[in-house]
């Protein structure tokens, strides 16, 4: 199954370290990142979710929930997390999923034969509180995921929902922000008190807005 942006994330119930969760309930009204990683027990992946964990107050700070997916069992991913917080400084903090008859990595395409046959490889689907995938992300197995830039992601999302503007390349929070090109001069001086400069009559930047 292909999903692209704008799609309804699909709704799936499964036994995870937390226990039995249905995604749309345990996202709420928030945000969530779902990612998936290739096997538990594995090096790059013992980063990966050891850095999610290390990290996960400041999804918290955002209104964001993790929920991690591998075709591993519960009880392995259970075992796998003693290794996570002894290597890596903290243990699973956020529900992971057992996905041994990879019912949710099929419902997500998250199973590449020509790169993985047998297992899912590095994806990511930020999603939003309307339920709907905002931004997906796929990593070979041999490349580790940058905490960092989903993060900026999500601040990038929330900023562009709550405040109506697009981020520029390499933008980070606290940044300049750009101005819809849609908003005539007027209305966009009105909307964004602090200033707007105009590099061109369709590039125009203003201070990031207060949420």
């Amino acid at each position: 199954m292909t999903i692209q942006l704008g799609d309804t994330a699909p709704d799936f119930t499964a036994e995870t370290t937390e226990g039995k969760l249905s995604l749309h309930d345990y996202l709420g009204d928030g945000w969530g990142v779902l990612f998936s990683h290739p096997a538990d027990y594995t090096p790059v992946c013992t980063t990966e979710l050891g850095a999610f964990a290390n990290r996960k107050a400041e999804f918290d700070q955002r209104n964001t929930k993790l929920i991690g997916v591998s075709v591993d069992t519960v009880e392995s991913h259970n075992g796998w997390s003693a290794d996570i917080e002894e290597t890596q400084g903290s243990a699973l903090n956020y529900p992971l999923v057992g996905d041994e008859d990879r019912a949710v990595a099929n419902l997500y395409g998250m199973i590449h034969p020509k790169a993985l046959s047998t297992a899912t490889v590095r994806t990511v689907f930020i999603i939003g509180p309307d339920k709907q995938v905002k931004v997906t992300l796929t990593y070979p197995a041999s490349v580790g995921r940058n905490i960092d830039e989903i993060l900026r992601i999500v601040d990038a999302l929330q900023l562009s929902v709550g405040a109506g503007v697009s981020t520029p390349v390499n933008w980070n929070l606290g940044d300049d922000v750009i101005v819809p090109p849609t908003l005539s001069d007027e209305d966009a001086a009105a909307k964004f008190p602090k200033g707007i400069t105009t590099l061109k009559p369709y590039l125009r930047v203003t201070p990031q807005p207060d949420l």
